[in-house]
């Protein structure tokens, strides 16, 4: 079908390259295809409408007031961009509490890879991907567990949000180190964000024995090692850049503001 007038860029008019300028003839991809390709990865990305609207430049403009070494994770984040290179598989693990923005500024990595890099990238809510994967061992799903783990293993970029935020299993466990090792051996850059602190388990901490006495156990705080076992906890040293967010929860802040 023949592009209308308006629909007809002026660029290339129409033919997908445009001419660069010098002494000799020679194009180039026009602007128009590039937009075209970065409209159609970031629909393939699978970003929730929740984060559609998440960007790197608008962190401290959604997070007003925000703690100063939460504002600071905004420049860390900027910095990977600069500096990702798709060779190393180089990824980088956010670490805070709920509210912190850290599911923010992942989704802003991924859009700005997408728009300067071209790279595929795929968003996975770690506690919906667990779900469709035993959904998978039920006769009646379609989708098998090699299909849903697919878009994980191949994308050029994962974003793998709230690692931890099911219960460890044995199961959970294996699930865990099957898609971190896949891509760690890849060499595949994966974006993480867990609101666990970044921790050794408990038996690895010698704190092992006291947690049978209820009160400490209601005291402490589990920890990543804790929820990922620390070989994969250690794996992700190998595999991130570590960024800590820590402050207040600022939805909840906002909230509590909006009632006043």
């Amino acid at each position: 079908m023949m592009n209308t007038a308006a629909e007809t860029c002026p660029l290339c008019e129409g033919s997908g390259w445009k001419s660069i300028p010098g002494p000799e003839r020679r194009v180039t991809r026009c602007d128009c295809q590039l937009r075209a390709r970065s409209d159609a990865l970031l629909a393939s990305a699978h970003i929730p409408k929740r984060y559609e609207h998440c960007e790197l430049s608008s962190f401290t403009t959604d997070f007003p007031g925000a703690d100063p070494k939460i504002a600071l994770a905004q420049i860390a984040a900027s910095r990977f961009v600069e500096e990702f290179d798709p060779r190393d598989g180089t990824g980088i693990l956010l670490v805070g509490g709920i509210g912190t923005g850290k599911t923010h500024l992942a989704v802003g990595i991924l859009k700005e890879l997408i728009a300067q890099r071209g790279s595929h990238c795929h968003f996975s809510d770690y506690r919906e991907l667990l779900k469709q994967i035993q959904n998978s061992y039920n006769d009646s799903v379609q989708a098998t567990e090699l299909e849903v783990l697919r878009p994980v293993f191949e994308a050029e970029v994962l974003v793998l949000d709230e690692l931890g935020a099911v219960k460890p299993s044995e199961w959970v466990w294996d699930t865990v180190s099957l898609i971190l090792n896949t891509r760690y051996n890849d060499k595949r850059a994966t974006i993480i964000t867990t609101n666990f602190p970044d921790e050794p388990a408990a038996a690895v901490s010698g704190s092992e024995a006291p947690r049978s006495n209820p009160a400490f156990a209601a005291t402490r705080r589990e920890t990543l090692g804790d929820r990922i076992g620390e070989r994969m906890r250690s794996r992700l040293h190998e595999m991130c850049r570590i960024v800590r967010m820590e402050g207040p929860d600022f939805r909840q802040k906002f909230r509590s503001a909006s009632f006043r």
